[in-house]
């Protein structure tokens, strides 16, 4: 098959277009920007499950507080209603000794349930300020996270304007090729993945593997319209003169 120069330079374009346009979606399915962003949303995720948790285990030391505030306050009648008892004078020395004896036991049980109530206080006032830390990451992650959609949505605003232009480019490069090579080279983009490639001294621009002497020398010389194709993958190889590799 013969192609002009000018055909195979137009080929030698598409081919490249093909290849940004391969490399766009492989960007696009692998966007650093996207990663970034999953990984900013797995963090908010486990702020926000962390400070659930808290405010669980904030919420139990509540009823705590509560219990022992009522038990206290339950002590406390007793100790009074016994006082008053003693102050009346109006018992007897059996009852007396069992009152001082239940306001002993009152006194060490109120002066435990306070012991537990202050460490249940001091321990809420630690998941309080692992609370306030857990809100200042959430605000700093949703910040982040605001940050990292507007640069993969910038990301992605990008590969697709590049994309809209290659494409339009192709277009017009196909409009002005002949029909029959643009159908070989569709054939051989199907099958290996790359329709064409320039010939770089020994090696093909295609598959990048070096041609052995004896083709190289029957590439050298053939007429600079036939189209030839590589030995090892197929791909049309394309010899020109002043195109940089």
């Amino acid at each position: 098959m013969k192609a002009e120069v000018v055909q195979q330079r137009s080929l030698l374009e598409l081919a490249e277009l093909d290849a940004g346009l391969t490399r766009l979606e492989h960007r696009a399915k692998n966007l650093a920007e996207q990663q970034h962003l999953e990984e900013v949303q797995a963090s908010l995720r486990e702020a926000n499950d962390k400070l659930a948790a808290l405010q669980i285990a904030l919420d139990d030391l509540d009823e705590q507080i509560a219990k022992f505030e009522t038990e206290i306050d339950g002590v406390r009648q007793r100790e009074d209603r016994d006082r008053r008892l003693l102050a009346d004078g109006s018992v007897d020395a059996k009852q007396l000794t069992d009152l001082q004896h239940e306001l002993q036991t009152l006194e060490r049980r109120q002066a435990a349930l306070e012991d537990s109530l202050l460490e249940v206080m001091e321990r809420r006032e630690d998941l309080q300020r692992e609370q306030q830390d857990a809100l200042a990451r959430i605000d700093d992650l949703q910040s982040r996270l605001s940050d990292a959609q507007k640069a993969c949505d910038a990301a992605r605003a990008e590969i697709d304007q590049q994309r809209h232009q290659s494409v339009s480019r192709r277009d017009e490069l196909i409009s002005g090729l002949d029909p029959e090579l643009v159908a070989l080279y569709e054939r051989q983009r199907e099958r290996s993945g790359a329709g064409a490639g320039l010939l770089q001294g020994r090696r093909c621009g295609a598959c990048r593997i070096e041609i052995d002497k004896g083709e190289l020398a029957r590439i050298s010389a053939a007429a600079e319209d036939d189209l030839l194709r590589c030995p090892e993958c197929g791909a049309i190889l394309l010899r020109l003169t002043g195109t940089s590799a």
